[in-house]
């Protein structure tokens, strides 16, 4: 696909230009503006061409949703007491990590 780009874009820039710049700046106008599409063409991550490395990005940025993050939902929490459920959820919301002496000192 992208050959066939690069040889879509390249010859008439060339023959447009011929005429103008001559034969040799005429070549180096076709290679400047045929070469993008070449090196696309010859471009492979992980054994997937251009066009596929983009389709996965585009899908992955922007169609796709974004990160989710696990919850549960406690299916007992109505069968238990709730005066311990909440002191077990203000305990957890009062812990605070414990800095580590650094190594060393």
């Amino acid at each position: 696909m992208c050959f066939g780009i690069a040889a879509a874009v390249g010859i008439p820039s060339y023959l447009l230009a011929r005429s103008a710049v001559g034969n040799t700046g005429a070549m180096f106008l076709m290679m400047a503006v045929a070469l993008p599409a070449f090196l696309l063409a010859m471009y492979e991550k992980d054994g997937l061409p251009f066009e596929k490395v983009v389709r996965n990005i585009l899908r992955a940025r922007f169609l796709r949703p974004g990160v989710r993050p696990y919850q549960t939902e406690n299916i007992y929490a109505p069968f238990t007491q709730r005066g311990a459920v909440r002191k077990e959820d203000t305990i957890a919301k009062s812990k605070k990590p414990k800095a580590r002496p650094r190594k060393g000192r």
